[in-house]
């Protein structure tokens, strides 16, 4: 199974500087993708621009949300269509900061992640517990009813990808221990399994808290984890090719 790199650019970047990082890492990353698949996620404004300038690459683009409708009356919202028709291919769904900030349900996840499908998009869907709930002795249940209200029946067998991300690690610069990290991946696995069954056992499940180069490595070897889903690290970037050159080391 090949990792998968994605960058999460959030609400950062305007035009030139958002086309200039994403040449860099094409050039940097080179025609090929040496065995580790990449995906750029800019703000809605610079998707369809950094759609062109990494056209004929091996780099992937996606959104970072998307309405659970197709169209309508949603003043300021977004539909899986229009990613596609913008040059999207995947989008990001349920991330803490939709879910904390925009106080985003399971079953709102879930609806867009309906959505995404419906239109051919992959959706990464992330789920992950708070430091309290963490502390609480919660953490495993916390993502297992996550996972449960958030993923559709036809999740796994559209080759959808989960992405773990810690709350409490996200732009800390904190990190779970590798036996943390493997730990709740092996839950993920093991639910996913008993779910999908064979499809759920193929599913990705990417690594999101603080990804920076100089923690990548570790993190990419440990088991079940598919990749990763980088935030700050993926703004830069040097760094972030060298998050991919770890990731094409770990799969050695």
């Amino acid at each position: 199974m090949r990792p998968l790199i994605a960058g999460n650019w959030k609400m950062n970047g305007l035009g030139a500087e958002g086309l200039a990082l994403a040449s860099a890492v094409r050039k940097g990353l080179g025609e090929g993708g040496q065995g580790v698949e990449v995906l750029l996620c800019p703000p809605f404004t610079l998707i369809e621009r950094v759609a062109r300038a990494v056209a004929g690459s091996p780099i992937a683009v996606g959104g970072q949300d998307c309405h659970p409708k197709a169209s309508g009356a949603h003043t300021g919202d977004v539909s899986a269509p229009m990613l596609k028709d913008a040059g999207a291919t995947w989008v990001i769904l349920g991330h803490s900061e939709r879910r904390a900030d925009h106080g985003e349900t399971d079953a709102l996840v879930r609806a867009k992640v309906e959505a995404a499908l419906a239109a051919g998009l992959t959706p990464i869907v992330c789920v992950g517990e708070t430091l309290a709930e963490r502390d609480a002795g919660r953490a495993e249940a916390v993502v297992e009813a996550q996972l449960a209200g958030s993923l559709p029946e036809g999740f796994a067998a559209a080759k959808g990808v989960v992405a773990y991300e810690p709350v409490w690690a996200i732009g800390t610069g904190r990190t779970p221990s590798d036996a943390d990290i493997g730990a709740m991946h092996a839950a993920i696995r093991a639910l996913l399994a008993t779910r999908f069954g064979e499809a759920g056992k193929a599913v990705r499940i990417l690594y999101g808290g603080s990804v920076k180069a100089a923690n990548a490595k570790p993190i990419l070897a440990v088991p079940e984890v598919g990749g990763a889903l980088v935030g700050g690290a993926s703004l830069q970037a040097e760094e972030f090719l060298a998050i991919i050159a770890a990731a094409r080391v770990a799969v050695a």
